[in-house]
């Protein structure tokens, strides 16, 4: 079998994508061929949590101004998701995921931060980081596989 850099792979989400699946107002999806595990729809629910609680937080200086840090690096991976599969090489590929790995590392220190501060409820933050430390170790793991198969 022909080895072929990760940019030119197919992944679930562009196969998921192939134009016969639509995605119905409640969220769900029509169609059969639905994957067991979509990365994107994924990192689409925790942005959206991130997004409620960013909106949560108190309307104090000091709120406001980690709402906005918040926002900014917890709405990015889903976004720099995106990059990494249209990635136009492996050194692309590489380089995109390790931004959103990083973006990850530092909404994980907000939501330690807003943990330390007690500025929201405890279970929807508990359930953030859980999650947000899940994805964390998917990425990491993406970067290592990626740059062990570069070498």
């Amino acid at each position: 079998m022909k080895k072929m850099p990760n940019a030119q792979r197919r992944t679930p989400n562009l196969e998921f994508r192939s134009g016969y699946v639509a995605e119905t107002p409640d969220g769900n999806y029509a169609g059969s061929r639905r994957p067991k595990y979509d990365l994107e729809e994924r990192l689409l629910e925790f942005t959206a949590s991130i997004v409620q609680l960013a909106d949560s937080l108190p309307n104090t200086k000091a709120g406001n101004h980690i709402a906005g840090q918040l926002l900014r690096c917890g709405t990015s991976p889903l976004a720099n998701h995106g990059e990494v599969e249209a990635a136009e090489s492996r050194k692309d590929f590489l380089h995109k995921l390790r931004i959103c790995l990083k973006e990850l590392r530092e909404t994980w220190r907000w939501l330690r931060l807003i943990g330390r501060l007690q500025l929201a409820e405890s279970a929807a933050l508990r359930a953030n980081l859980s999650e947000i430390e899940e994805l964390i170790r998917i990425f990491s793991a993406s970067v290592r596989t990626t740059e062990k198969n570069a070498k």
